[in-house]
């Protein structure tokens, strides 16, 4: 176990920060509550925008960018997004600085603005302004726009990734003649976080609507995928929501239509964030560090090399040579010695995500180099010594359980170590899934319902007659809130958990981030 992460077991909050510590992920800023995102965690990131990038062109979007700063006015035209945003936002309200001339070397504020500008928190009025300027025909319609931004909301309490005042995202803002085609829009897109929260991150999540009292200010509906966390405790993972016409009667986004009526169009907002990376980090890694899951590994392998002498190094290293370049080639192999600088040789497994493998040649003990790598949670690394040369192959050990195999020199290919990453993919996967699914209880009273919020924690799944006054005093009782209505529903009728009248709705209970 490593030295310098708390065990999970013995105080899970800590833990987290002791991971993203240990694997250089983050780091907290000199400003309140911000964070600076690290190499190592940024890569993780651009992993997350190059895979969720690729599926939203796929899906007929294209990226634009909006200003940061938005008049305080926009914020007032739709009553429950400013309600809902009001407590959190960040205002800029001069726009220079001065010498003070009360206090020597200091600065002061010194035009004020004829209109506070809000720090976007998120986008909808600002992009609503400019919807409603660009559409006048039905035949301009739809807009599938998306935005890769930074936000801002004024959080009291903050953890890495999971909850800062700044953090990045990426928001998609859509326009749309028909309900219809909002609606389809608004599931097309709760579909690809969740399987990209699969796919790419081996995230299991449930794909659910939210009740109005958790919903997004200013929506006719939030739809939302949820994950668990290996504390027991829930995860928003993502949200897509379904604004109807209220964003557009606010911003006045109206078209003339297919029958010659002006009309306001229908319109959409989705989005998920750098939380993406606390989730995944909550979800595979255990008391030794990071466990990344191989698709979105900036670095898939290490390779370290173990000797005694000048003698022994130049005949493993050569070895290496042959390894690395079975690996990725001839060609990339010559280049990357080209570029290579200091004593981590790096070498492009897949240059399309830009995936590394590396050789790890620094002058340090073998353990060090495991210990490194281990805590950075690398999917693979490759020992080799002089036996191993010997016997022409070299020894594989998965981060993921500790397993280990010898494999011969010539079974290393590009297409052989793919493999290797889809399986420890799909076993990651697996067992979050199997976590998830272990710890889903059904309650039929809500007794029941608080003895396993407060004994076993998870989610809590039961029949529920969702009401905004229920579920705030469920929440003052057990912390508990409904995290969604799952889209996969029973059918039938069942009795509500808290107030014993018949509904047809079954819920997910949870205490969450």
């Amino acid at each position: 176990m490593a030295k310098n992460i708390k065990p999970r077991k013995e105080d899970y909050a800590q833990w987290y920060l002791d991971v993203i510590k240990a694997a250089q992920l983050a780091d907290y800023s000199p400003v309140r509550g911000c964070m600076v995102i690290r190499p190592e965690g940024y890569a993780i990131w651009e992993a997350i925008q190059r895979d969720l990038d690729r599926r939203f062109k796929d899906t007929g979007h294209v990226n634009a960018y909006f200003p940061l700063l938005i008049p305080q006015s926009f914020l007032t035209k739709e009553a429950q997004h400013v309600e809902g945003f009001a407590m959190e936002c960040a205002i800029v309200t001069h726009s220079k600085l001065e010498k003070d001339p009360t206090m020597p070397g200091r600065l002061r504020p010194a035009s004020p603005l004829e209109e506070p500008l809000i720090i976007r928190p998120t986008s909808e009025t600002m992009i609503g302004h400019m919807y409603a300027e660009w559409v006048q025909s039905y035949r301009d319609l739809p807009i599938l726009i998306n935005q890769w931004a930074n936000v801002m909301r004024w959080e009291m309490r903050t953890r890495l990734f999971l909850r800062t005042s700044e953090f990045l995202w990426q928001e998609g803002h859509t326009a749309h003649e028909t309900a219809q085609e909002a609606q389809e829009e608004t599931l097309r897109m709760l579909d690809v976080y969740a399987d990209f929260a699969q796919q790419l991150l081996a995230i299991p999540v449930i794909k659910g609507i939210k009740t109005d009292s958790e919903k997004f200010p200013g929506a006719d509906t939030t739809y939302c995928i949820e994950a668990l966390m290996q504390d027991g405790k829930a995860l928003q993972a993502g949200t897509s929501h379904n604004l109807g016409q209220n964003f557009s009667k606010a911003f006045d986004i109206k078209y003339l239509g297919r029958d010659n009526t002006l009309q306001y169009a229908y319109t959409t907002s989705w989005g998920v964030s750098t939380r993406l990376i606390g989730a995944m980090i909550m979800a595979h890694s255990d008391d030794d560090g990071l466990v990344l899951p191989p698709r979105a590994a900036p670095i898939v392998c290490a390779i370290i090399p173990v000797y005694k002498g000048d003698q022994e190094r130049s005949v493993v290293l050569g070895f290496i040579d042959q390894l690395v370049q079975k690996l990725v080639g001839t060609e990339e192999f010559s280049s990357a010695q080209q570029r290579t600088t200091g004593e981590i040789k790096q070498y492009f497994f897949n240059p399309i995500t830009h995936q590394r493998i590396v050789v790890d040649t620094r002058d340090t003990r073998p353990g060090d180099k495991q210990y490194h790598w281990e805590q950075r949670g690398i999917p693979f690394r490759i020992e080799v010594g002089p036996r191993d040369v010997a016997a022409g192959a070299a020894l594989l050990k998965r981060r993921i359980d500790r397993a280990k195999e010898t494999v011969p020199l010539e079974t290393f290919t590009p297409e052989w170590f793919k493999s290797k990453l889809d399986e420890v993919h799909q076993q990651m996967f697996e067992k979050a899934l199997a976590f998830q699914i272990h710890n889903t209880r059904d309650a039929s009273t809500y007794e029941q319902m608080k003895q396993i919020l407060e004994k076993q924690g998870g989610f809590v799944r039961c029949w529920f007659l969702p009401d905004p006054d229920t579920e705030a005093r469920i929440k003052a009782e057990t912390k508990a809130t409904v995290r969604c209505i799952p889209l996969n529903q029973p059918g039938g009728e069942g009795t509500c958990v808290y107030s014993g009248k018949p509904t047809q709705t079954q819920v997910l209970f949870a205490q969450a981030y």
